[in-house]
């Protein structure tokens, strides 16, 4: 049987909400906007999409975010309460190697040149044979705000050149792909999201702005990267989540090739902008099959 969620927000976020003064408001709407299965409208998107993002959970309760890609048709829903994706290669992927039977996974669809995306979080079936299969337990629609619209595109075969381990202070090519990027997404997780249940688990989350709207500063030695919050739809469950449970995972993708740069960072709030101090990282060049076109900025941004 299919239903709803009678209280879908931890403390994190409800504290937030009742910051913001919507937290009646929330407690409203929010069981009717989070569901525990894929309506039909979100499974039809799953099903076209090229790229998938996921988040997972490491030992020491450190979140990381990935793509995986494929043609469309590499994720599907065999039923409502189940989504599947067919993984192909991904050396040196931080997310896929933690997402054994039982663990907590965060799930976000995105479709940039439609600017569609839906939210699942939820918790591995099964992991095995490149097919990742994940039971739901979170289901919700986000709005087109802030995302920029882009075409995916073959892009030219070749070997990928080897990924590399990045201390905290990275490197020029890592701050370069920082100073220019447009789309971050990141991983963040609830204080007990290793046994996640109606409120509780893991989220992966977009992040838009103009291009370099991820400010670097450097502070006593420590790189900081800061974002402002713009407004949303005032769930708070990335911000819910980095207040109980500072740690998160940051990631960029190289549009023009294929790469992802994955960082590890610890969230500070100031108001509901953030500060990340980048702990470290790993950038993978040319690991997914797409690049994209230039980017259509969001309406948001546009002069």
């Amino acid at each position: 049987m299919t239903g709803v969620l009678q209280d879908p927000f931890h403390a994190g976020e409800q504290a937030l909400q009742a910051e913001a003064g919507v937290r009646a408001r929330m407690a409203e709407i929010g069981p009717k906007l989070v569901r525990e299965h894929m309506p039909e409208q979100h499974r039809e998107l799953f099903g076209k999409l090229p790229t998938l993002l996921l988040a997972a959970l490491d030992a020491e309760g450190q979140p990381w975010a990935t793509m995986v890609a494929g043609a469309p048709g590499f994720v599907s829903t065999p039923h409502e309460r189940e989504l599947a994706v067919a993984l192909g290669p991904a050396p040196d992927d931080p997310v896929l190697a933690l997402l054994a039977p039982g663990a907590p996974v965060g799930v976000l669809g995105l479709e940039p040149h439609t600017r569609r995306r839906n939210r699942m979080n939820g918790r591995v079936l099964a992991h095995a044979e490149g097919r990742l299969r994940i039971e739901v337990l979170q289901s919700f629609g986000n709005c087109p705000k802030y995302i920029q619209a882009r075409q995916p595109l073959p892009r030219p075969p070749g070997p990928a050149p080897a990924s590399q381990t990045l201390g905290p202070g990275l490197d020029a090519t890592a701050l370069a792909l920082i100073a220019r990027s447009d789309t971050a997404f990141i991983a963040s997780a609830s204080a007990r999201a290793h046994s996640p249940g109606r409120s509780e688990g893991l989220d992966v989350s977009h992040r838009g702005g103009p291009p370099g709207f991820l400010r670097r500063r450097e502070q006593g030695g420590q790189l900081w990267l800061e974002l402002d919050d713009y407004p949303g739809n005032l769930f708070f469950n990335t911000l819910g989540n980095l207040a109980v449970h500072p740690q998160a995972g940051l990631l960029l993708v190289d549009y023009r090739d294929g790469g992802l740069l994955h960082l590890r960072v610890r969230a500070q709030l100031e108001g509901h902008d953030l500060r990340l101090a980048v702990l470290g990282g790993r950038w993978r060049p040319a690991v997914l099959p797409w690049c994209w076109s230039e980017a259509e900025p969001a309406p948001q941004f546009r002069p």
